[in-house]
């Protein structure tokens, strides 16, 4: 499949102490390009302000870069992107939330939903952390409407730990929590796919004699998607080149 769509992003700046952050001014605007084969092979581009943002995954590794930074693996077996999980991709959804616990019951937006939680397994945890960053715990909670079926609103969040770099001194934590609000639903080709949508995401670095929060919105809306694309092989979904000389001489690549 692929899909294309508009962004609106506004930010805080990174602020110290507890209290909570709010965003300021106008926002910029953007758009992405996103292609999928199956949940372990999909391509995206971001473009905001002239800022480029690229990922991808071949099945094999999960890699990104951006305009400012070189391309770098991610740690442990490739997974789908975060984005498919935004009612873009109801196979994804359907497989993330396979295993989880039914935890209870919650009004989002007037609508009656179900309360799915998954935790990421200590192996997956494991396979996921580096030498110098310990992924603490990630945990991923879908609102599914008991009226439709459909992911009303979706969450996770994600503890990492990073190490300090000599011993005796404290460690660093970076906590990332993320929440959706999904709408817009209509129907391509059969299947029931979210068109628009609601992220806010808010960092939160703390230890080390450091505690800093910054808070990130978007707003975003799809334009044109379609499905049973023609033409779409295994070379759309190649990791950069740099980052496959890497693979290839036996170096550890950086950890995302």
């Amino acid at each position: 499949m692929y899909a294309v769509g508009q962004v609106k992003m506004v930010g805080s700046e990174m602020r110290q102490g507890d209290g909570s952050v709010h965003v300021k001014g106008n926002g910029e605007i953007g758009g992405f390009v996103l292609w999928q084969k199956n949940p372990g092979l999909w391509y995206l581009e971001l473009v905001v302000s002239g800022f480029k943002v690229s990922a991808g995954s071949d099945g094999k590794v999960a890699w990104n870069q951006s305009s400012s930074q070189p391309s770098h693996a991610n740690k442990g077996p490739p997974r789908p992107l975060r984005r498919l999980f935004q009612g873009i991709d109801p196979r994804s959804t359907a497989l993330l939330f396979l295993d989880a616990l039914c935890i209870g019951e919650k009004n989002v937006e007037g609508e009656a939903c179900f309360v799915l939680k998954i935790e990421a397994s200590s192996s997956t945890l494991k396979s996921q952390s580096s030498p110098n960053t310990e992924l603490v715990h990630h945990t991923v909670w879908g609102y599914f409407s008991q009226r439709t079926g459909l992911l009303i609103k979706f969450e996770d969040t994600k503890l990492v730990r990073m190490k300090a770099a000599r011993a005796g001194n404290d460690s660093a934590f970076w906590e990332t929590t993320m929440e959706s609000s999904i709408g817009d639903y209509k129907y391509i080709e059969g299947l029931n796919i979210a068109h628009g949508g609601k992220t806010c995401v808010t960092l939160h670095r703390y230890g080390a004699a450091q505690n800093h929060k910054r808070r990130i919105e978007e707003s975003w809306r799809i334009e044109e998607i379609g499905f049973n694309i023609c033409g779409l092989s295994m070379d759309c979904f190649l990791p950069p080149a740099d980052l496959k000389r890497e693979q290839e001489g036996g170096l550890e690549p950086g950890i995302g």
